[in-house]
């Protein structure tokens, strides 16, 4: 069992120069949603053990006093023993809610004389197992000996080196029969948190305000986006399975449908080396569903038990399901469809304007031109040639543009003559590539000059919304087609096959778009209502987590 309350806590730590910082940080820990903080002593500079005191008795939150060994590698001061077995005891005496002592420079004999002084401190003792071979017996070991300290509490941080690292502390959380607070370090353990209320976990931590931790979720998300007070043993997994995995806005978009249709699940990013070994280790029913990001999209084909005929002639999925009934992954791709019907709307919304009937697909017979020859290169490719457009390929790896040319009847032409191919005007230029993503904003597979020539401009980037390519053809004219469009119907495609076709009551939450700063704009789908609502951003660190992700 994990460290059982009646509810969740949700935890942060506190590193502060002095203890009117720690106050401070309190406070905002507390306005972000935080239920108890770390306070970690040896990140103060205190001249007399009374400052320490003062924080302990003005504390505002339940707190843990942690003063160990810098076993997480961290800037601090050094005290000596004494300094530390003083503020220990006098923290116990002051009945702070916990201790917490690593295991290194902790005995029985400590414990003992620590509980003597006691009336409501629980004792925590912590230990941080570092890079390298780990198992479950191993870990299962070290608990035990940890145990014999007659602590209250076991916690556990680990390195991983990967994301399937983290099974075996989910494991622990299911199986240990002592109370136990486990965390994976780095952003592959990041669902050491997400995801330990589903086995038992009743503590995790999260980051405070603007400082990012990787495989910390920020306290806002924990509180407004995953909700994981809701999350139970019962809780169906899904995620997105990507490398990199930071920029996806998933989450944004399934959790809030989750709840709103009542479905138990959870959406995590999932930041996954090896496709073939997450798989491997995460094969229980649980795991029901992901989206399938860079660079897994064709390799994800291999691992399917199943794969959707239009999936298979891309040859890329960006969808699995896991079947219930039997367990089988099934993969699917509604990249193609996403990014054709986005597109094909634009050239719609402007015939409606001018007053024009269309009655075939408005790409039929237009050249377009495609960047990029990945998983989603190749969606796009299939849905171009399917509306009858005349495919032409850029890729950097020219073996890859040709194959993919050759698969629909297209044409494949060196990256570098890019800029200069002006074969006709009204062209269309899809870019399936990352170029433009966030961090590197400021690139972009065209240049300015060369945007001239295309009637429509589509970015399956989405981070960010508004990209220097599409900025710069809105400048020269042409018509732009953000990611977002692309990512929201693709979304869309997999809720439904995630749901078992909840979407038909309620497709989904389609659109988080920034109207101002104090309220987003959201559009719901219903079978006969298209429902706008403003719903109020309740503070700024709401706004910072949601009114920016578009």
């Amino acid at each position: 069992m994990g460290f059982k309350s009646d509810v969740l806590l949700v935890c942060t730590s506190l590193e502060c120069e002095s203890g009117e910082e720690m106050l401070s940080a309190m406070e905002l820990a507390k306005k972000e949603g935080a239920d108890i903080v770390e306070l970690c002593i040896a990140s103060m500079s205190f001249s007399h053990i009374s400052e320490v005191e003062r924080l302990v008795t003005l504390r505002t939150l339940p707190s843990i006093l942690s003063f160990g060994p810098d076993y997480l590698k961290k800037p601090c001061r050094r005290y000596s023993e004494k300094t530390r077995l003083e503020i220990l005891k006098r923290a116990v005496e002051l009945d702070l809610e916990f201790v917490e002592i690593h295991h290194q420079v902790c005995s029985k004999k400590l414990i003992d004389e620590l509980k003597r002084q006691r009336s409501k401190t629980r004792i925590i003792v912590s230990n941080h197992v570092h890079k390298g071979d780990f198992t479950r017996e191993k870990l299962a070991d070290l608990i035990i000996d940890m145990q014999s300290t007659d602590a209250d509490i076991i916690k556990l941080v680990i390195d991983v080196k990967s994301i399937t690292d983290v099974a075996p502390l989910f494991h622990m959380l299911t199986h240990c029969q002592v109370p136990l607070i486990a965390r994976a370090m780095g952003e592959r353990g990041l669902i050491s948190q997400l995801l330990g209320p589903k086995y038992g976990a009743s503590m995790i931590f999260g980051s405070l305000g603007a400082k990012l931790i990787p495989g910390l979720p920020p306290l806002v998300s924990i509180k407004h986006v995953y909700k994981l007070e809701n999350m139970n043993s019962d809780t169906k997994i899904f995620g997105v399975v990507s490398n990199p995995v930071g920029h996806s806005k998933g989450p944004l978009l399934h959790n809030p449908a989750f709840r709103h249709t009542g479905y138990n699940g959870i959406y995590v990013p999932l930041l996954v080396d090896d496709i073939n070994e997450f798989f491997r280790v995460y094969s229980c029913n649980d795991f029901a569903g992901f989206s399938v990001g860079i660079p897994h999209k064709e390799t994800a084909v291999s691992c399917c038990d199943e794969v959707h005929p239009l999936a298979l002639s891309i040859g890329a999925v960006n969808t699995i399901f896991r079947r219930p009934m039997d367990g089988k992954l099934v993969g699917y791709n509604t990249d193609c469809e996403a990014c054709i019907t986005a597109i094909e709307d634009a050239f719609r919304e402007r015939f409606v304007r001018n007053g024009e009937a269309l009655h075939v697909s408005p790409i039929a017979g237009k050249l377009f031109v495609l960047v990029g020859a990945g998983g989603a290169g190749r969606a796009i490719a299939f849905g171009a040639r399917s509306r009858g457009a005349r495919v032409v390929i850029f890729n950097r790896n020219f073996e890859r543009a040709k194959a993919l040319a050759m698969a629909v009847s297209g044409e494949a032409l060196p990256y570098e003559s890019l800029n200069d191919f002006r074969a006709e005007k009204g062209m269309i230029l899809a870019n399936a590539s990352a170029v433009g993503m966030e961090p590197n904003t400021d690139q972009t597979p065209v240049s300015k000059v060369a945007l001239k020539s295309y009637e429509l401009v589509f970015d399956a980037v989405y981070t960010p919304r508004n990209t220097r390519l599409l900025q710069e053809a809105a400048e020269v004219g042409a018509t732009v087609v953000s990611g977002v469009e692309m990512f929201i119907r693709q979304a869309l495609g997999q809720f439904k096959l995630f749901t078992g076709g909840l979407g038909t009551q309620l497709l989904l939450i389609s659109r988080l778009l920034v109207s101002n700063l104090n309220q987003i704009v959201i559009c719901i789908t219903l079978p006969n209502l298209l429902a706008f609502s403003l719903v109020p951003a309740p503070e700024d660190f709401m706004r910072k987590i949601v009114l920016e992700q578009f």
